[in-house]
């Protein structure tokens, strides 16, 4: 018997003919849009398991993946740095917490904080 199930959870047939669709339904997004003014940001600087370099990190983004990656592409650029966005997290190269601050308050995320030491 082969080990690659294919995410199956062993099934093996089924005469649903809508079977496939009701699985790319559960793999959509569908977070609802939360304003940005109910959403509670907080950036840290963090240095575990990056051999000492340090990143901006910003948590608590509620939403679609599409509004977090577009939320950093938009702080990444303000910042001339790089980064990525997964999880609900967003992650810029290099001490940028008092800028990111101030760009997320302009932007209208006012429950917006440094967090950490």
């Amino acid at each position: 018997m082969s080990k690659n199930k294919n995410n199956r959870d062993g099934l093996v047939f089924s005469t649903d003919p809508d079977f496939f669709k009701s699985f790319q339904e559960e793999e959509q997004d569908d977070s609802p849009e939360i304003s940005p003014a109910k959403q509670k940001l907080r950036v840290w600087l963090d240095r575990k398991q990056r051999k000492g370099k340090e990143v901006t990190l910003i948590a608590g983004f509620a939403g679609p993946e599409s509004g977090l990656e577009e939320l950093a592409k938009w702080l990444k650029t303000k910042c001339g740095v790089g980064g990525s966005a997964k999880d609900g997290e967003i992650i810029l190269q290099g001490d940028h917490r008092d800028k990111v601050v101030k760009l997320l308050l302009e932007k209208g995320y006012s429950q917006t904080k440094k967090a950490g030491g």
